[in-house]
C-alpha cells in the first residue's frame, strides 16, 4: 500500500534531504506532492524517475487526499499553515521549531519514545533541535541501564545548521583570507573561518542561548524525564555534521564497558571508540550517514556516577529529514496513521 506524501519547503536542504531518503529507504508512496514559497514554485525535481513540480503553498484545498506531510519551511510558514495542511487529517511531521513544546504535539525521536507518536490532538508531530535529537539518541542506551540526573553539553556545530548561505559565506571567507582580502561577515556575529564562535541564536534573560535552552527542555520532555542539562553552542568552521562532548551523571555507577556495550546494542548509535588506535567519531566520518556516532568513552574524574563522551552526527540526516521520515516510517509500520 502506498501514502501520499507531500514535502512542504521542498526547494532546501533539508526539503532536498527528505526527496533523497524518501527514495532511498524506498518508502511506500503512491503520490507525492511538492510545496514551497512564491519563489521556488514551479521548479521541477525528480524523484525516481519522475519530474515533479513544486506548487506554491497556499490557504486552500490542496492537501485533501494528503496521509503525511513532511515540512521544512520555517516556523513562522508552520505557525500560519498548520490547518491548511491537517484539514483533511494528513499528519504533519514539522521540522520547526513551531510546535515543539506545545503540550498538545508530541516531540518525538523514533529511537527514545516512538510511543508518543500516538497522542497528537492536533495531528502534528513536531522534529526536535538537530542537536537534541544526536543527544538523546546517544542518552537513551545510558538512560535505560541507570536513570541519567544531569547531563553538561558542549555542541561543536557546523556551519550548514544555520543554512545554505553560511556555507557559502564560510567558503567564500577561506578564499579571502588565503588572497589576503578582508573577510566578509554578514551571516554569523564574527567571521566563521578560522575562528569558533560561542554564540548560537539569541541570547536569554539567564545568559544562555535559544539554542542551549532547546537542549534543556526539549531532552525533558522527549525522555518524559526530570533530567538537567546544561549545554554550551558553538559554532566552528566546517561544513556539515554536529559533534557534541557530553558529561552524564547518572543514579547509579555505570563502567566503561557496561557503557561501550549499551552503546554498542543502541539502534542508531555506531560505536567507534579504540585510543589505542586513534579511532574516534569525527565529522568527516558522520557526514552522510544515519547513524550518531560515539567514542572516547570514560569515566569523569570529578564524580564516581559521571561518564564522558564524544559524539558525531549529520544534522542535516539524522539532525532533520531523517528523523523526520522515520517518524512516518513508525506511523505507517504501526497503522498509527
Amino acid at each position: 500500500m502506498g501514502y501520499r506524501v507531500a514535502v512542504i519547503g521542498a526547494s532546501g536542504a533539508v526539503g532536498q534531504e527528505f526527496l533523497k531518503i524518501l527514495g532511498e529507504r524506498d518508502f511506500p508512496i503512491d503520490r507525492l506532492s511538492l510545496f514551497g514559497s512564491h519563489r521556488s514554485a514551479g521548479r521541477e525535481y525528480e524523484f525516481k524517475g519522475e519530474r515533479i513540480k513544486v506548487t506554491e503553498l497556499k490557504q486552500n484545498n490542496d492537501f485533501r487526499g494528503i496521509d503525511i506531510a513532511l515540512t521544512s519551511a520555517g516556523a513562522g510558514t508552520s505557525k500560519e499553515y498548520w490547518n491548511t495542511i491537517t484539514k483533511y487529517n494528513a499528519v504533519m511531521i514539522d521540522n520547526s521549531s513551531a510546535f515543539r513544546m506545545d503540550d498538545d504535539v508530541p516531540l518525538v525521536v523514533p529511537e527514545v519514545n516512538p510511543d508518543d507518536c500516538t497522542n497528537r490532538p492536533r495531528n502534528i508531530i513536531a522534529n526536535p533541535n538537530c542537536t537534541t535529537i544526536q543527544m538523546v539518541v546517544a542518552l537513551k542506551p545510558l538512560e535505560e541501564l541507570s536513570h541519567i540526573k544531569r547531563v553538561h553539553v558542549a555542541t561543536y556545530q557546523a556551519a550548514s545548521g544555520a543554512g545554505n548561505l553560511a556555507i557559502q559565506e564560510l567558503e567564500k571567507q577561506i578564499h579571502q583570507y588565503v588572497k589576503g582580502e578582508e573577510l566578509e561577515v554578514k551571516k554569523f556575529t564574527y567571521q566563521l573561518a578560522f575562528n569558533v564562535i560561542p554564540h548560537i541564536d539569541i541570547f536569554q534573560d539567564n545568559f544562555y542561548t535559544k539554542e542551549e535552552m532547546k537542549m534543556h527542555h526539549e531532552t525533558r520532555k522527549i525522555m518524559n524525564s526530570d533530567i538537567q542539562v546544561s549545554a554550551t553552542a558553538v559554532r566552528i568552521p566546517i561544513i556539515r555534521a554536529h559533534s557534541e562532548a557530553i558529561w552524564a551523571e547518572t543514579e547509579r555507577e555505570i563502567s566503561i564497558k557496561e557503557a561501550q556495550d549499551a552503546f554498542q546494542n543502541a539502534h542508531g548509535v555506531t560505536l567507534i571508540d579504540d585510543p589505542d588506535n586513534n579511532k574516534y567519531p569525527m565529522p568527516i566520518i558522520g557526514t552522510g550517514m544515519d547513524d550518531v556516532y560515539v567514542g572516547r568513552v570514560r569515566k569523569d574524574l570529578t564524580n564516581p556516577n559521571g561518564i564522558a563522551f564524544w559524539c558525531v552526527s549529520d544534522q542535516i540526516r539524522k539532525g532533520a529529514a531523517l528523523n523526520a521520515v522515520q517518524i512516518a516510517e513508525v506511523l505507517v509500520n504501526n497503522g498509527w496513521l
